[in-house]
């Protein structure tokens, strides 16, 4: 059966959304307790983090509240005024280049396994603030694949001197899983309307 050129890149683009689903994906069942434990012994072993006991339990208590979903994860970020390498790491003292080194690391190995950013943004003001409260240079938000992918991403980058870029980079920073209530934010649905365009371009072509 011969097909013709729009019917072939219809079926194309109807392939290339599957693939797209499947690498977005979103549902898996919720991780095991030895998989939260050898990530946990991963982390201490490597030092994929800093040694911060307090680090490990708010590791604990997330993964294990794990029910196999995508999930947002909110990052506040407070720059140092000097970046803070190790004596040994000649990288200056910009803690935002420091950043920007995690940044341009870090982001590959989150998009092999699904987890994409939905927006970064940088302080460009101020409008109500408690007192003694933490000035934030930059909020982040990062969609996750699943809390799997998320210790995916991490437990990929260990040992690679990675995660030094950020904490040399941070002074202080606030993170934590978020449920949207109501959010324009379509991923899917943006990537389904962007082809069937180009479904209907190339039918018409």
């Amino acid at each position: 059966m011969n097909l013709d050129p729009g019917m072939t890149s219809l079926l194309a683009l109807i392939g290339v959304y599957a693939v797209f689903l499947l690498w977005y994906g979103g549902r898996t069942h919720p991780l095991s307790g030895a998989e939260v434990q050898a990530f946990l012994d991963l982390m201490r072993r490597q030092g994929l983090d800093r040694d911060d006991p307090d680090l490990y339990a708010a590791l604990e208590r997330l993964l294990g509240q794990d029910d196999g979903r995508e999930f947002l994860m909110l990052n506040l970020i407070h720059y140092r005024d000097k970046a803070a390498y190790p004596p040994e790491m000649n990288f200056g003292d910009s803690a935002i280049k420091a950043d920007r080194r995690y940044a341009r690391a870090f982001f590959p190995w989150l998009l092999r396994y699904g987890n994409v950013p939905v927006f970064i943004a940088r302080r460009s003001g101020s409008f109500i603030e408690p007192a003694n409260t933490e000035h934030w240079h930059v909020v982040a938000m990062i969609r996750y694949r699943s809390r799997r992918d998320f210790i995916r991403s991490a437990a990929a980058v260990a040992g690679k001197q990675i995660m030094v870029h950020k904490w040399a980079a941070i002074e202080t920073t606030h993170v934590f899983p978020i449920r949207p209530i109501f959010s324009f934010i379509a991923v899917r649905l943006v990537a389904a309307t962007f082809l069937a365009v180009a479904a209907l371009i190339a039918w018409n072509l």
